[in-house]
């Protein structure tokens, strides 16, 4: 495999790479992009930009920052303000002597106004086992944002390199019926010169109407992605988005065990494997801690009535102090089944990273063997558009001379024309595995 040293290299983002023999008359980029406006930088950041699924992710991040800075609150004391009244009627009245009015030991109206403020002293971690599991859930709802810009943006950049390889193999496919055509001329000339008959020119006729629907299957394909591009940047369907930009082969050499050690540092959901992992380890902490003793200490300050002495409606400061130290004895043996509970979230959440590290793995090498395929098949669609131009030219001097017949021209004409299209296949799939490397990698694609 000469795919070797070094994995960060240039970026594919041009397209044009197809230049063959004479017979192939290729369209001017300048002529092919006029009015384009979208680069594959663009492309890829419009579409970012478009998607409601990042925004709708962002929110989510959000909502678990709340539940983060809520559950730090537990932290701090908790102050509360009271104020109520109530009239009781009837209320028992003494009668001490016949001399004195009667004595009452409880007023009709009640008031009473306070402020209580009330802290946790003491819960042996239980607050701070819940603040680590409600980081851990941010982590995780954050680095779901960087899988699904990653998965965007390849979706963008494949769309982007589909559309510009579709529109250069109907240049292909143009320069192939041009040279039937001219080819077909031919025939009727050398038909009414009396040297060739209708079926030679009723052959070239065939191969023209077939490379015609070569050319209508890329069409629609270039249609169908300029959909998909449209929904991607969510645009309406009818939307034509214009993209610009050239497409030519710009090999890169790759170290496959810094591409293996790159992937399994960076890859998002590998990171995304190990937040789970420390959420269930931080949830394992929640249970080992709930069923622990808290100790509450509380104070009051406010104002009320009802004192009996000197005077039982008279509104008097008053005070509250205590501590209440709350333990836990028995509770069904629930706290013993969320321990259970969380220690297999955790077996289940180091198996799912194991697992994710080996597809991570599988990826990399996957994305290196397509680019190595995709190098080879260049390399040899390359001898073979040498060869076909060359027999090309041989067919149509023997045709020419008398020596050679029609069918030898019309293969030679496909067979051109079929290599040029290997070759921009096979520049496509080099593309495109340069940019599922990256993705294997974690490197950032937009």
């Amino acid at each position: 495999m000469h795919l070797r040293p070094t994995f960060a290299a240039p970026l594919l983002t041009t397209l044009g790479l197809l230049v063959g023999s004479a017979a192939y008359a290729q369209v001017p980029i300048s002529t092919a992009t006029a009015g384009d406006s979208l680069s594959l930088e663009t492309t890829i950041r419009s579409v970012l930009d478009a998607n409601p699924s990042i925004n709708a992710l962002q929110e989510e991040v959000n909502q678990a920052q709340s539940r983060l800075a809520q559950q730090r609150t537990y932290l701090k004391p908790v102050v509360n303000g009271t104020a109520s009244y109530t009239r009781v009627d009837p209320q028992v009245k003494l009668n001490l002597s016949p001399e004195q009015a009667p004595f009452q030991l409880a007023p009709n109206n009640n008031y009473d106004t306070h402020v209580t403020a009330q802290y946790t002293l003491l819960d042996f971690g239980r607050a701070n086992a819940a603040i680590e599991a409600a980081r851990s859930r941010t982590l995780t709802a954050a680095d779901n944002i960087d899988v699904t810009r990653r998965d965007l943006a390849y979706a963008a950049a494949q769309s982007y390199y589909s559309i510009l390889f579709a529109r250069e193999a109907i240049r292909v496919q143009d320069a192939q019926i041009v040279s039937l055509r001219q080819h077909e001329r031919e025939m009727q000339r050398r038909v009414e010169g009396g040297v060739s008959t209708q079926f030679d020119v009723t052959t070239t006729q065939v191969r023209i109407a077939q490379a015609q629907d070569k050319k209508i299957d890329l069409q629609n394909q270039l249609q169908n992605q300029e959909v998909q591009l449209a929904r991607l940047l969510h645009k309406s369907e009818s939307t034509v988005v214009p993209v610009r930009g050239r497409f030519e082969y710009n090999p890169q050499t790759v170290n496959v065990q810094q591409a293996l050690e790159a992937g399994a540092a960076n890859r998002p959901e590998v990171k995304l494997a190990k937040d789970n992992e420390a959420t269930a380890t931080a949830q394992l902490r929640v249970a080992e801690v709930s069923n622990k003793p808290q100790l509450n200490v509380l104070a009051q300050a406010g104002g009320k009535n009802g004192y009996i002495v000197p005077n039982l409606n008279r509104f008097r400061f008053n005070t509250v102090a205590g501590a209440q130290l709350a333990i836990p004895i028995y509770d069904g043996g629930r706290n013993k089944t969320q321990r259970v509970e969380a220690q297999s979230a955790i077996r289940g959440a180091q198996a799912r990273t194991q697992d994710t590290q080996e597809q991570v793995r599988a990826d990399v090498l996957q994305a290196v063997n397509n680019m190595q395929a995709s190098t080879d098949r260049y390399d040899n669609s390359q001898v073979q558009i040498g060869q076909a131009s060359d027999a090309l030219t041989r067919a149509k001097a023997r045709y020419r001379y008398g020596v050679g017949n029609n069918l030898d021209v019309l293969d030679a004409e496909t067979q051109l024309a079929q290599s040029r299209l290997s070759r921009l296949q096979a520049i496509y799939n080099y593309t495109i595995g340069q940019y599922q490397l990256r993705r294997a990698t974690g490197e950032q694609i937009w």
